[in-house]
């Protein structure tokens, strides 16, 4: 494979694009700094298919990535393969308002073809290369130039390797036939939705018990006031103030700005400041939250009781016996909160539905009405029919 050295400029991008735009993959990942913005910003960008790799500087001068970001969002002859890529798509999400289709995920992928619920990159590399990445260019600062030799080379590693893993995979899924398992979870992830930043919905993040509508009124409305503080100032939403801060402060409102003072997590100067009369004032306009706005009155995580908790350990224990048998992650099968869900007789969830039936939802349910037992087959613990169930 040829690697190209560091691409800095516009004419080399669109060249190294007209080439990659015949390709029948791509591999991309990228290197981004967010500890201290709210908006993540680009460092550097990494792509490769079989035939050639390249790493593209985002931060050199006058540098235009149009034909990149086209061939990622625009051209959908060519998938574009990422691991764990939920963050490198939300990246190109940010700067063309689209995201990368057709797409797939090699991490999504390794929980349909064995037990990994989230193999990390270099876990994979070794698994199936047998190589060792070195990691430690892994946490450096990616926004200084000149970005050094040994970090360059680490980056491009990141989509050499996955350029020779990706057939691999894919080659075990159709063995396996169960690359259709995955269609829905590739949507998923580029689903525009999951990175659009909404601050009228930012309140759902937010851990709040009860439905009260007053309180969660306030709630929304200092999540919204937030997140707008947050994108206006680049600064990371948990730097203007922590979630149980905003939660703290929608269920016991302050009367007046100088109580702020006295709220856990807020610093004595919000008492008399700007940013402490801007919450009041949008504490104070918070109206109540719409009927229809409300969570549903069987929340995930709601107490089952004692015997629905026992039905929900029984199907915890059903989910990983089955995913032991068919190699797959349990994870891919179903989620925990939506076993205790089942066990507490919600029916509208995704193991009822499609490929998840077929391979674990129909066998939880006859758990649910009694129609499977636990068993001890030579020595392992399988599942067996009840006589009789029917009737």
């Amino acid at each position: 494979m040829k690697i190209h050295p560091l691409i800095t400029t516009s004419a080399a991008v669109a060249d190294l694009c007209s080439r990659l735009s015949k390709a029948e993959f791509v591999c991309v990942d990228t290197e981004f700094m967010r500890e201290n913005t709210y908006w993540p910003e680009l460092c550097l960008i990494q792509i490769a298919d079989t035939e050639e790799a390249a790493a593209i500087d985002p931060l050199a001068k006058d540098i235009d990535l149009s034909p990149l970001l086209d061939l990622l969002v625009d051209n959908e002859e060519v998938l574009k393969v990422f691991h764990a890529g939920g963050q490198d798509v939300e990246i190109v999400y940010n700067l063309t308002g689209k995201t990368p289709h057709p797409i797939f995920d090699t991490q999504i992928a390794m929980m349909a073809i064995s037990q990994s619920e989230q193999i990390g990159y270099s876990n994979l590399v070794e698994s199936w290369l047998g190589t060792q990445i070195d990691k430690g260019a892994r946490f450096t600062d990616w926004s200084r130039r000149p970005l050094t030799e040994r970090q360059i080379d680490y980056a491009i590693g990141d989509v050499t390797y996955l350029a020779k893993i990706f057939p691999r995979i894919l080659q075990r899924l159709v063995k396996t036939g169960r690359g259709a398992w995955l269609d829905i979870e590739m949507e998923k992830l580029a689903d525009p939705a999951n990175y659009r930043n909404d601050p009228s919905t930012s309140w759902q993040r937010i851990k709040a018990a009860g439905r009260n509508p007053a309180m969660l009124g306030r709630l929304k409305a200092l999540a919204q006031w937030r997140e707008i503080e947050a994108q206006d100032k680049n600064l990371p939403r948990g730097r203007i103030a922590r979630d149980e801060t905003l939660a703290d402060i929608a269920s016991h409102p302050p009367k007046k700005q100088e109580d702020l003072a006295k709220v856990r997590g807020l610093s004595p100067g919000w008492k008399d400041n700007e940013i402490g009369k801007r919450l009041m004032a949008t504490l104070n306009d918070a109206k109540p939250l719409a009927d229809d706005e409300l969570p549903p009155r069987t929340p995930r995580g709601a107490p089952l009781g004692k015997e629905g908790a026992l039905v929900a350990d029984l199907l915890k224990l059903l989910l990983k016996i089955r995913s032991r048998e068919i190699d797959v992650a349990a994870r891919l099968l179903a989620r925990s909160e939506d076993l205790e869900l089942l066990a507490a007789g919600v029916r509208n969830l995704p193991m009822l539905d499609s490929w998840r039936y077929e391979v674990f939802g129909h066998d939880a349910l006859d758990l649910v009405e009694g129609k499977l037992a636990f068993a001890v087959v030579g020595g392992k613990l399988k599942m067996t029919r009840v006589e009789g169930a029917a009737a």
